[in-house]
């Protein structure tokens, strides 16, 4: 009767120490997981991550407009020219080209000033002013295809830099709690994130910008040919 008298009381203990450590854990704050505590506790890699990808935006944006405006509509370029060439006027013609300040104008006016000589050597020269417009468009884009290789090797490589140090604290402290080793790891694998995004983000954006210079290249290729076939027109 005692012993079953023990038993009931330790119990009613138990549950009563159960109901208030309940109490108090309801009343602690709840923890919020915040974006921008997990980029600071991600450490020094952390730094080169954030400047990779400013570079790359930076970059990106400027290249943007400048391809953009590099491929807008000439077509009122190569009337205007064509018009000019027909009626013989090629003073008009230069000067069209060169008020234009496009790399279409460029082109036709280098080729216009080659006028008289064979059509070989005219193709040459506009070929010639066409690779460095296009070597112009394309100036810097492979920094952004560079940022995309390296931001997430620096994510891993912070990652790796905190296992190291947990299990460098686990030799120092001989503590392998679950809890010192998941809350380093999950701190840690933030730089592993954050470089996978600006890798992606970077990526995405190369290709973007490459597929426009593309475009662009087309565009003056298919122009460069009219004006070829405008200049071997008197003599068909």
């Amino acid at each position: 009767m005692m012993l079953l008298m023990q038993v009931t009381d330790t119990a009613a203990k138990l549950i009563d120490t159960a109901q208030q450590a309940t109490q108090q854990l309801a009343k602690l704050p709840d923890e919020e997981l915040r974006f921008g505590d997990l980029l600071i506790k991600g450490g020094w890699v952390m730094i080169p991550i954030g400047i990779l990808a400013v570079l790359g935006l930076v970059i990106f944006f400027e290249r943007f407009f400048t391809i953009r405006k590099a491929s807008k509509n000439e077509s009122h370029l190569m009337t205007q020219v064509r018009s000019s060439v027909q009626s013989g006027n090629l003073e008009s013609a230069i000067a069209i080209c060169r008020n234009s300040n496009s790399p279409l104008g460029r082109m036709l006016q280098k080729g216009l000033l080659r006028i008289g000589r064979p059509i070989k050597d005219i193709e040459g020269a506009i070929e010639n002013v066409g690779k460095l417009e296009v070597s112009k468009l394309e100036k810097n884009i492979g920094i952004i295809g560079i940022v995309a290789g390296i931001a997430p090797m620096f994510g891993f490589l912070g990652t790796i830099a905190g296992v190291i140090k947990i299990f460098y604290d686990i030799s120092k402290t001989d503590n392998i709690s679950m809890g010192v080793i998941s809350g380093g790891l999950y701190v840690k694998m933030v730089t592993s994130a954050a470089g996978l995004f600006v890798g992606i983000i970077a990526y995405v954006c190369y290709h973007i910008l490459n597929m426009m210079v593309d475009k662009v290249i087309l565009k003056l290729e298919t122009d460069a040919i009219e004006f070829i076939d405008l200049l071997e027109e008197p003599s068909k």
